[in-house]
């Protein structure tokens, strides 16, 4: 059978023990049409790049599925019906990663290093040099009166 990843946004205002409930009720859909559910992560409530029917945030899930096409029509078909499900993507994968996902994933190697750079948190730059050499200002023009004009 293929294999698919399966990653669903339910509403914010859906609380947490809904949106288990809506997974099992996927899992359901696709047991009883012959598919197995291998692996599900809840990844949270996380912020939107926009807006999505006036929502800001959004509860993510991600499903690896093994499951016929059918059983996952069918699925998909049941989400679109269902008003607390913001958006749906499904991609056809050639194996399923049994490890936990990117999104769960903690970071071992912060590859962003100390971005402070080497004077601490001031907001200085090291690499300006020396600003000295700059030529002296102009006066400002005094108000009401026009450049070039004589008095």
């Amino acid at each position: 059978m293929p294999l698919y990843e399966h990653v669903y946004l339910a509403r914010q205002d859906v609380s947490p023990q809904q949106v288990e409930a809506l997974t099992a009720q996927f899992k359901n859909v696709i047991a009883s049409l012959g598919g197995t559910v291998g692996k599900t992560e809840y990844w949270g409530v996380k912020s939107l790049a926009y807006r999505i029917n006036k929502n800001r945030k959004a509860h993510f899930t991600l499903m690896n599925i093994d499951a016929p096409p059918a059983a996952l029509a069918e699925m998909q078909r049941q989400q679109s019906i269902n008003e607390d499900i913001l958006r749906v993507l499904t991609l056809r994968v050639d194996e399923l990663e049994e490890a936990p996902s990117a999104q769960l994933r903690k970071r071992e190697d912060d590859d962003r290093g100390d971005r402070r750079g080497p004077r601490g948190d001031r907001g200085d730059r090291g690499d300006r040099g020396d600003r000295g050499d700059r030529p002296e200002r102009r006066p400002r023009r005094e108000e009401g009166k026009v450049e070039g004009e004589v008095e």
